[in-house]
């Protein structure tokens, strides 16, 4: 099954991600992407729409008063980063509603729900992460990242190629990191596990980087370098 879907966000950054997220899943077929709500509704007019995926503070009208305004629409997914309104959306009855940042895993989770009733089909995970960083989305290769480092509300991502620097959480980071190539080791720090050469009492080396191993992580990791 193919559905046709529209993205409706005003945030230029988070339009071109959502765009990489359904290029990425073969069952989803983009045929619009709109700037604001009123696009949107001329975008509904012009053809079969399966999906919105669709952000509420947007200029002029937001999203949910968008689909207030409409007799009928589509199943929605809402992208937002104000958890607060999840209740109002599902008084909208929207399939699913995603916390901004959200993982690709959690993307397919959620149209996975339109596609077909039961579990989402099966789609196979990028090799690579989209992250944010000096205003920009940069393509992040899942082999060249080596550790995560937490910086308050940001984070260093270690790379062999270099580093960057993205405003979100250690914990936003990981939910989107596959578990069977990292690990948390640290509240500060998660690991690629292929990169670690050895651990030696409560550290880890890897590309010549020695990192603390939490006490509450080291067991985990003994288990998964084994």
């Amino acid at each position: 099954m193919t559905l046709n879907c529209i993205i409706v966000d005003d945030e230029p950054i988070a339009r071109d991600l959502l765009k990489t997220y359904v290029s990425q899943v073969p069952y989803l077929h983009l045929t619009a992407v709109c700037t604001d709500a009123f696009e949107a509704m001329d975008a509904l007019k012009g053809g079969e729409v399966d999906l919105i995926i669709l952000d509420i503070n947007m200029p002029r009208l937001t999203g949910f008063d968008m689909l207030r305004s409409l007799k009928k629409y589509p199943a929605v997914i809402i992208t937002s980063a104000y958890p607060e309104y999840a209740l109002e959306g599902f008084e909208l009855s929207v399939t699913d509603y995603l916390l901004k940042p959200f993982s690709f895993a959690r993307f397919v989770q959620a149209t996975g729900k339109v596609a077909a009733p039961g579990p989402a089909p099966t789609v196979e995970a990028p090799a690579f992460l989209v992250v944010k960083a000096d205003k920009k989305l940069v393509k992040v290769p899942l082999d060249d990242i080596l550790y995560v480092e937490a910086y308050g509300n940001y984070i260093f991502v270690h790379q062999k190629s270099g580093r960057l620097m993205s405003k979100q959480t250690l914990t936003q980071f990981e939910e989107q990191l596959p578990a069977d190539r990292f690990t948390r080791i640290h509240k500060s720090y998660i690991v690629a596990l292929q990169a670690i050469q050895y651990v030696e009492g409560n550290e880890v080396t890897l590309a010549g980087k020695r990192l603390p191993v939490g006490k509450v992580y080291r067991e985990n990791l003994m288990h998964r370098f084994r």
